[in-house]
């Protein structure tokens, strides 16, 4: 009898046999070990789509004309312009200049529901107060009052270069937009902090919020003086005489505008492999650039697909453009029209409570240096896939929004399905960490909700941390949604 060679042999004696607890294992890998080359290009393509959108839109304001400008190029046309409905007809709904819904018809007519992915478009930030600009008369420096907008640390807005953006309307009622430091000539501003040598006292005994206090963010603007020694602020004067030249802007205009300075400067690479995007409004561009991407490539979806966008949600999600408004119901009853122009609020309800929605928002993902705050277990790591979120809330399941069991089931064996790699997640330990996303607000119209979005490191920080990889199959895992659940 022939003998087996030994090379056969080894081979043979080196498969590995599948286990029990192979078999029943849930298994998470890094993303990177698991992909083709081709599949590698395709995410680094698009990860510089996100940094060009995430460079420019850095306000809600921008955001919307952003996106837009971009969605008019693929179809997407105002409401008021629609008039029939139709599969695969595109069009969207501008609110404000601060929240926006794009919507994609389905073959089945919003009465049998719809699939939604809501993110939101505020970022933390330092707005300008209403009346700003004051000159401090022992150093002759002018400076800019802020209130800071969201959770931040506000330590870290302190000695980084900013950017202004915002608008400006005259007493002529002329809309001024402005942005100054993002081009490379032009002038940023900054919030100075107390250099070492002297914060050795006072400073040094603050907890960590007060290193710096809100009163303390002022950003210094300028410090030329006027020529006539006769005026009395002539370092204030000199910048209010600047704006005017610039922009036709007098100190009353300010009174009404709408001012923000931001982190200054494009985003970048990190990482000597270049696997991760570096920059400021990552919470939560990183879940509405991709959902806005996957709204921009359907064709004919099953039911009919929105990408909604909301403002405020960094501050509680209220006032009109926030996902407390009422703007879900005017979306949707707007697409009923089309369909129903004499349609009852009943239609509404049904069709809100026959709709599925992804709020997109994104998870604290694991940081290396501080692995104690989370569960490790239950927590989310940057490169393993989208993140899924049962709950969020705080403490025992306050203020949240909890998906059932049917709903969760439904949402993981979908992105089994479509080769979506994903993961579970909660924010932090159960009595240290917690959070909020627009989820709970759209459960009250009886619709399921659940959270999924990608995973950040430096939440809220100017300079969040994010996974390439996990960008573009959030981008995937949406598109999964609309076209084909």
């Amino acid at each position: 009898m022939p003998k087996k060679s030994a090379s056969k042999s080894r081979g043979k004696s080196q498969e590995k046999k599948e286990t029990l607890e192979d078999k029943l294992s849930m298994k998470k890998e890094l993303i990177w070990t698991r992909i083709s080359e081709k599949e590698k290009k395709e995410i680094f393509r698009f990860a510089e789509e996100y940094k060009a959108f995430l460079s420019v839109a850095k306000t809600e304001r921008e955001c919307v004309e952003e996106m837009v400008k971009e969605a008019e190029k693929k179809g997407f046309v105002p409401y008021e312009k629609v008039k029939k409905p139709a599969p695969g007809k595109k069009f969207y709904i501008a609110h404000k200049n601060k929240a926006v819904a794009f919507v994609v018809l389905g073959k089945k007519p919003p009465l049998e529901g719809t699939r939604m992915v809501a993110a939101h478009i505020d970022s933390p930030r330092l707005d300008l107060k209403q009346n700003p600009l004051y000159e401090d008369g022992d150093t002759q420096i002018a400076l800019f009052k802020t209130h800071y907008y969201g959770g931040i640390k506000k330590y870290q807005w302190a000695n980084i270069p900013l950017a202004l953006h915002g608008v400006v309307f005259t007493s002529k009622g002329k809309k001024v937009e402005v942005v100054i430091g993002e081009e490379p000539d032009d002038p940023v501003f900054t919030v100075c902090d107390l250099l070492p040598h002297l914060a050795r006292g006072e400073q040094a005994a603050r907890k960590m919020p007060e290193v710096l206090k809100g009163e303390e963010l002022n950003i210094i603007v300028g410090n030329m003086p006027v020529e006539d020694e006769e005026v009395k602020h002539r370092v204030k004067t000199w910048v209010l005489d600047y704006l005017n030249k610039k922009y036709g802007i007098v100190e009353e205009d300010l009174t009404s505008a709408e001012l923000t300075a931001v982190p200054a400067g494009p985003a970048r690479d990190v990482g000597f492999d270049r696997t991760m995007v570096g920059g400021y409004g990552q919470d939560d561009h990183a879940s509405a650039f991709p959902a806005f991407r996957a709204i921009l490539d359907i064709d004919v979806p099953e039911h009919a697909a929105i990408a909604l966008f909301f403002d405020k949600e960094e501050i509680g999600s209220d006032g009109a453009t926030g996902a407390q408004s009422r703007l879900p119901e005017q979306v949707i009853g707007d697409m009923l029209a089309l369909y129903m122009p004499d349609y009852r609020y009943a239609h509404l309800r049904k069709a809100l409570l026959n709709s599925k929605v992804l709020s997109a928002d994104v998870n604290a993902a694991v940081n290396p240096t501080f692995k104690n705050v989370h569960e490790m277990m239950n927590a989310s790591k940057m490169g393993y896939g989208v993140v899924i979120t049962k709950f969020t809330g705080h403490g025992g399941k306050y203020s949240a929004n909890d998906a059932t069991a049917e709903y969760t089931t439904e949402i993981r064996l979908l992105f089994n399905k479509h080769k979506i790699p994903w993961q579970l997640g909660e924010l932090g330990k159960v009595d240290e960490g917690g959070g909020g996303t627009v989820a709970k607000f759209l459960a009250k119209y009886n619709m399921d909700v659940i959270d999924c979005g990608p995973s950040v490191i430096s939440m809220h920080s100017p300079f969040e941390i994010t996974s390439k990889a996990d960008i573009y199959y959030t981008y995937r895992a949406y598109s999964v949604f609309m076209e084909k659940s």
